[in-house]
């Protein structure tokens, strides 16, 4: 029989070879590294990130939820979040991917679901997509099970830019949710998340027995004022 021996080679072993015997006999990123170290470019940089072709906003309950207004309360603030992402990508979002799920290792019933609402039209207006992801919940929800774990996926992302036409018989409502969803979003961005909310979702320092406990957390050095710290001499 025959034994293979892999031998360490230094990194500028690769320089001086043939470029044939390294794509026939070496893996492709020692390929990559030989042209590399010659100067010839061979990834090439991404200016601007690419545009996500999903949109997700998943979290973990800090305590087990039982009840619907409290999952509603939480989807309500998961779809607000995602589709803050979604207008700042300047996209229009066609369907809703909703779930929940117990946790596996508790007793109890267990309870794992998932449904994708389809939108009448792509948006990216709060208010139709969170009224979508509450109606999504409501169908799925079961009284029982200890929920641990909820969210919300934006799926059939589109450009804005870029939306089929059809007969509008609420045109003007269309025409100022673009304004108006701005106006939300520079409110919260000077004054903080949540200053401007949907009355489904919470508001700015609302208590949430669902929220993430986060008791770990790093301290947010750089932007928050209390978790500066402070030197005294």
């Amino acid at each position: 029989c025959c034994t293979a021996t892999m031998v360490k080679m230094p990194q500028y072993w690769l320089f001086g070879i043939s470029a044939s015997w390294v794509t026939d006999l070496t893996l492709i990123y020692r390929g990559l590294g030989k042209f590399s170290l010659q100067g010839q470019p061979c990834m090439a940089l991404e200016d601007v990130p690419p545009e996500k072709r999903q949109i997700a906003c998943t979290r973990s309950f800090g305590h087990p939820v039982t009840a619907l207004s409290d999952l509603t309360e939480a989807i309500s603030e998961f779809t607000s979040r995602a589709a803050e992402k979604l207008r700042r990508q300047s996209s229009l979002a066609g369907q809703i991917h909703v779930f929940a799920h117990t946790s596996p290792f508790r007793t109890g019933p267990k309870f794992s679901k998932s449904v994708v609402m389809h939108l009448p039209r792509p948006t990216a207006d709060s208010r139709a997509l969170v009224k979508t992801a509450v109606m999504g919940i409501t169908q799925m929800y079961e009284p029982g099970p200890q929920f641990t774990k909820a969210g919300v996926i934006l799926l059939d992302l589109i450009p804005n830019n870029r939306t089929q036409e059809e007969f509008e018989f609420d045109a003007l409502e269309n025409q100022n949710c673009g304004r108006l969803m701005d106006a939300v979003d520079a409110i919260n961005d000077r004054f903080g998340r949540g200053t401007i909310h949907l009355g489904s979702s919470v508001g700015k320092g609302a208590h949430r027995d669902w929220s993430m406990r986060q008791e770990k957390r790093t301290p947010q050095y750089t932007t928050q004022w209390s978790d500066m710290p402070v030197a005294r001499a």
